[in-house]
C-alpha cells in the first residue's frame, strides 16, 4: 500500500521544522510528505527544503495567501498526493515514533480512521528540540511536567501503554470523526467525496468531510489512543463567527439531505444558497505573494 502524509501549513516555519522531525524519525518510512501551504512565504519554503534530502520525499504544493483557504490547498494536495492511502495531520502536530505505521497497520476498506492528540502549552511547545522528539522523551508526560505542562487529564493519552491502547480505543465513548489534526483514508473514497467543501472557512471542513464519507457507508474508526501527535500551542486570529454559523449551515444540509459528494471540491459545479461569506483575512498575513516561495 503506497502511502502519502498530508501536512497543512500556514506560515508557522519553526513549529513546521519540529513537525517535520518527528516524520523524519517514523519507525515506518515508506511514505512521501505533502506540505499543503495556505500561502506561507519564504522561511517556510527553506524549512521544507531543508528536510528534503532526509530520506523521506517532501513535496511542496502551495497557493497564495488570499485568507483562510485551508479546504481548497487540501484539495490540491490530495491531488498532487502519489499514495493510495491518504494521512491528514497539521504542521504544528509532531508525530509519535509510530504514528505512519498506526496508520497502515488499521486501514481497511469501508472505513477511514481518527486519531488522537495532546495539546501542550505554549512554554513546552517552544522547548522542543530535534533531540527529544528523536528520542521520544517529548512523549513522556514526565518529559512534558519537568518542562512546565500542568493537568493529568491534558496528558492521558500518553500515559497508556502500547499494550493498552486497543483497549482503550474499544471503550472510549468519543465518537470517531474526520480530524484535520489526525485522520486517514483511502484516496479513491476521498476523491469520490470530491475532498473538501471549499466554501467552508475555518471551523468544521474537517468534519463535513467525515461526515459526507459516512453517508457514503465509509465509517469511522478510532485510534486516538494508538495514533497520537503533539499539538502545539498557537494562536487562532483567524476564528470568525459569521463563518462558523455559515460552517455549521453547510453541515446540516450534508447531514439532512445525506450528501455523499460536494460540487465545491476538487471538481468545481454547480451552484447553492448557501453562498460563502467573505474570507476573513489569515493571522498577521500582510500582502499575498505574487510569486510562490
Amino acid at each position: 500500500m503506497t502511502l502519502s502524509v498530508i501536512l497543512s501549513t500556514y506560515r508557522s516555519p519553526e513549529w513546521l521544522e519540529k513537525v517535520l522531525w518527528g516524520y523524519l524519525c517514523q519507525s515506518d518510512r515508506e511514505f512521501e510528505l505533502v506540505i499543503a501551504d495556505d500561502g506561507s512565504g519564504e522561511r517556510t519554503a527553506r524549512v521544507v527544503r531543508a528536510q528534503a534530502g532526509d530520506g523521506v520525499p517532501v513535496r511542496h504544493v502551495w497557493q497564495p495567501d488570499e485568507g483562510f483557504r485551508k479546504s481548497r490547498i487540501l484539495n490540491r494536495a490530495i491531488e498532487a498526493a502519489r499514495g493510495e492511502y491518504l494521512v491528514f495531520s497539521d504542521g504544528d502536530c509532531i508525530p509519535r515514533r509510530d504514528f505512519v505505521a498506526v496508520h497502515r497497520a488499521h486501514a481497511a476498506r469501508g472505513r477511514f480512521l481518527s486519531g488522537g492528540y495532546v495539546k501542550l502549552p505554549i512554554g513546552v511547545s517552544r522547548a522542543i528540540t530535534r533531540a527529544d522528539i528523536e528520542s521520544g522523551e517529548a512523549f513522556s508526560v514526565r518529559w512534558i511536567r519537568s518542562r512546565g505542562g500542568r493537568g493529568y487529564r491534558r496528558m492521558a493519552k500518553l500515559a497508556v501503554p502500547g499494550w493498552a491502547a486497543a483497549a482503550a480505543d474499544r471503550v472510549t465513548t468519543t465518537r470517531p470523526t474526520w480530524n484535520g489534526h489526525n485522520a486517514s483514508g483511502w484516496r479513491d473514497d476521498l476523491i469520490a467525496a470530491n475532498g473538501f467543501d471549499e466554501r467552508i472557512g475555518y471551523g468544521g471542513q474537517d468534519r463535513e468531510l467525515g461526515e459526507r464519507l459516512e453517508n457514503a457507508g465509509v465509517r469511522g474508526h478510532g485510534i486516538r489512543y494508538r495514533a497520537l501527535c503533539l499539538h502545539l500551542d498557537h494562536a487562532r486570529a483567524y476564528a470568525d463567527l459569521d463563518t462558523i454559523r455559515h460552517n455549521k449551515a453547510i453541515r446540516r444540509e450534508t447531514r439532512a439531505r445525506r450528501i455523499t459528494r460536494t460540487p465545491f471540491g476538487i471538481e468545481q459545479s454547480g451552484a447553492t444558497s448557501l453562498r460563502p461569506p467573505t474570507s476573513p483575512a489569515s493571522p498577521a498575513c500582510g500582502p499575498s505573494s505574487p510569486t510562490p516561495p
